[in-house]
């Protein structure tokens, strides 16, 4: 984790950066995946595992599977981040393509699961890989002690629920803020609702790209999020933008979310100390031009 003084500047806060895009796959979700993985009985590990994804569940799932020596398949939307998809082809993991968005990928693989006898591995609903990430927040805290709020991106809402079970269980007057693409609003309306509810899907941040809420993520937030913002898609690209001049780092589109909050709404931070969630930074080369092409 480390501060940035010219992002501090911005905010007129403490600002740093846990920087996930720093992890093997280039993304904080390979956390989740080993920490499940690691247990499986040794039925599943014979028969395998399979997961959706929109790339970055898949590359934790393909990387743990190769470190634990079990089969793993991802399906994939039809248009998924040519990066993240030959990761998991590199990882040893069999790569499908089925449907136009994440979900229809993932009601696929529930199906293949069903039909094969596999254990299918969910992206949010599953205490194992919520564990997993929640040792994000952890690690800000033993950096950090005195943190004041950790903004998180949120898609399925697994980062986030560990964020909040670990902080709070730490230290209750620790703030966990929310972010989302507007044009993804699944999540921000379902902790709105205090209901499951399905919206449009129309990000071109991946890890933001869920059509329908999680429900294991989404009680632990009802619970615990203390606030959740939305943010365009020209902000999240911005913010692409800003992490590269300030920061001299790479950050996808769902781990631009946070800096992309924390600009939005800087007068809600200023004077604190804040930890931002740079949650991968697999992002493409045609992606990383438009961000710096904007004027």
């Amino acid at each position: 984790m480390i501060e940035y003084p010219a992002l501090s500047r911005l905010a007129e806060a403490r600002v740093f950066v846990k920087h996930e895009n720093h992890q093997p796959v280039g993304a904080f979700k390979v956390r989740g995946g080993i920490n499940l993985i690691s247990g499986l009985p040794e039925s599943e590990r014979t028969s395998g595992v399979v997961a959706a994804s929109t790339g970055n569940h898949g590359q934790s799932v393909a990387f743990a599977a190769r470190l634990f020596g079990v089969k793993a398949r991802i399906f994939v939307p039809e248009g998924a981040n040519p990066l993240k998809v030959d990761s998991m082809q590199m990882l040893g993991a069999q790569v499908s393509f089925y449907g136009k968005d994440f979900d229809q990928a993932r009601e696929q693989a529930e199906e293949v699961a069903a039909q094969e006898g596999l254990r299918y591995v969910h992206s949010g609903n599953e205490p194992l890989l919520i564990a997993g990430v929640g040792t994000i927040a952890l690690e800000i805290i033993e950096a950090l002690p005195t943190v004041d709020a950790i903004i998180v991106p949120i898609g399925g809402g697994s980062g986030a629920a560990g964020a909040c079970i670990t902080a709070k269980s730490i230290n209750p007057a620790i703030r966990i803020i929310g972010v989302q693409s507007e044009s993804a609003p699944a999540a921000f309306k379902s902790w709105k609702a205090r209901q499951i509810l399905e919206d449009k899907m129309e990000t071109a941040a991946e890890g933001l790209a869920t059509r329908v809420a999680f429900e294991l993520p989404q009680r632990v937030l009802w619970q615990h999020l203390d606030d959740f913002v939305l943010v365009t898609e020209e902000e999240i690209t911005r913010a692409t933008s800003l992490f590269v001049e300030k920061a001299h780092t790479l950050a996808e589109g769902a781990g631009a979310s946070a800096l992309a909050a924390l600009v939005k709404f800087s007068d809600r931070f200023q004077g604190l100390k804040v930890a931002l969630v740079l949650t991968g930074g697999n992002i493409t080369v045609a992606q990383l031009r438009a961000a710096l092409s904007l004027p």
